[in-house]
């Protein structure tokens, strides 16, 4: 989850990234008419906690969905088609998510859907859209399980729903990371690792530790909050005697916030890092101490490429929200459903084939195009194919990138 979005609206892509619509409605668009003449309507559904502690992310991912559907359909990218976009809000709750997808699944209009920002609630909606051949394009969940099955740590890699695609990469690539960054450009070498128990913070820590000791480095000491508290004193106490000279939290900025700044107000002065759902411009808001700490997520900073300047000109003259860590992936992600729809398009005529869901589907392992956030595919689980990740540092109550590489998982 994360804030950084950047769009590409560049006419880009290979394919474009700025088309789309949205099948399902075989009926005449009346509100297309202004467009010039008659369009199918499709619909793309979106999920992601627009209440809530991580609305900033989620509301960020649907602003940038919305972005990349008006320009597709500004510049009629897919002939014949007028894209809608259908947000619905999870709360960050895997029920309501749960619910969510079964409200997409019963609109026919609707032939993809992106989100949601949470791993923990994608698991609640990968089987039911899968089992109706609804494609899901999730811009932010970095479980590794998720398209890679639990035994990916032992090297049994088995794709779990042939609908689940991501533009974010995994917790496997992003932990790693994190560890040779803090071991090897930090120069630290002694850490005390926290997660939130969440399939998201878990797994990151997981990753994290497996690599950093593998590299040299002593894990101090271990431990488990609830991301729902917020009172951290006694696991800062914990912390303070071990010699520890950073924390890895693996979890989300609503408690990594506090857990950061009672760190240092219990003497502990050392730095908290954390992955893609701590770097958000909500975190530096809600820490009084936050200068030193350390954050990775995914790609570049889109302010540093090229092919993000206009997503981010056009974001910033339509919305007040931030972009938020994941505002250009979720540009990419909307942009890769449009694609998809696209070539379902044009192998059936130039029209929107009865079985859209499934040519939709079948399109997905054919789309490639140059993003907001760089080139956009998929592999043979579902992930991208861009590694690209970035370690971010806390100058002046600001992120600031450090270091960026195309991270190969060990």
């Amino acid at each position: 989850m994360r804030n950084r979005s950047a769009l590409i609206l560049t006419t880009v892509l290979t394919t474009g990234a700025l088309t789309l619509t949205a099948c399902g409605s075989r009926d005449k668009d009346k509100d297309s008419s202004d467009n010039g003449g008659d369009k199918t309507t499709v619909t793309i559904g979106f999920d992601a906690p627009l209440t809530g502690d991580l609305s900033a992310l989620g509301i960020g991912m649907r602003n940038s969905a919305e972005l990349a559907v008006k320009t597709a359909n500004k510049e009629n990218t897919v002939d014949g088609v007028e894209f809608k976009l259908q947000p619905l809000d999870d709360q960050a709750q895997p029920s309501v998510g749960g619910t969510n997808a079964q409200k997409f699944i019963s609109n026919k209009d609707v032939i993809g859907v992106i989100g949601p920002l949470n791993s923990s609630v994608s698991q609640s909606m990968q089987k039911p859209l899968n089992d109706a051949d609804l494609t899901q394009v999730s811009p932010a969940n970095t479980g590794t399980e998720l398209t890679q099955g639990d035994g990916w740590k032992k090297g049994d890699r088995k794709r779990q729903f042939e609908t689940f695609f991501r533009t974010a990469t995994t917790d496997q690539v992003q932990g790693q990371f994190a560890a040779q960054y803090l071991f090897q450009k930090a120069k630290i070498k002694k850490v005390y690792l926290i997660d939130d128990q969440k399939t998201y913070g878990a797994g990151l820590a997981a990753s994290f530790k497996d690599t950093f000791t593998d590299l040299g480095g002593k894990i101090v000491g271990t431990d488990h909050v609830n991301p729902e508290d917020r009172d951290f004193k006694s696991v800062a106490s914990k912390v303070k005697g071990t010699g520890a000279q950073a924390v890895y939290y693996g979890g989300e900025y609503p408690a990594a916030a506090p857990l950061s700044q009672q760190l240092k107000e219990s003497g502990a002065d050392i730095p908290l890092m954390g992955g893609d759902g701590m770097k958000s411009e909500e975190f530096p808001k809600l820490n009084k101490k936050a200068e030193g700490d350390l954050a990775t997520s995914v790609g570049k900073p889109v302010e540093e490429l090229p092919s993000a300047k206009k997503f981010i000109t056009e974001y910033n003259k339509n919305y007040k929200e931030n972009m938020e860590a994941y505002g250009g992936g979720t540009y990419d992600a909307t942009w890769a459903i449009i694609e998809a729809v696209k070539i379902a398009v044009s192998e059936n005529d130039g029209k929107l084939p009865d079985d859209a869901r499934e040519k939709v589907l079948a399109s997905m392992s054919k789309v490639k195009f140059d993003g907001v956030t760089g080139s956009v595919s998929f592999d043979e689980y579902g992930d991208t194919t861009n590694t690209m990740m970035t370690a971010y540092e806390i100058k002046n109550n600001k992120w600031e990138s450090k270091f960026s590489e195309a991270y190969k998982p060990r």
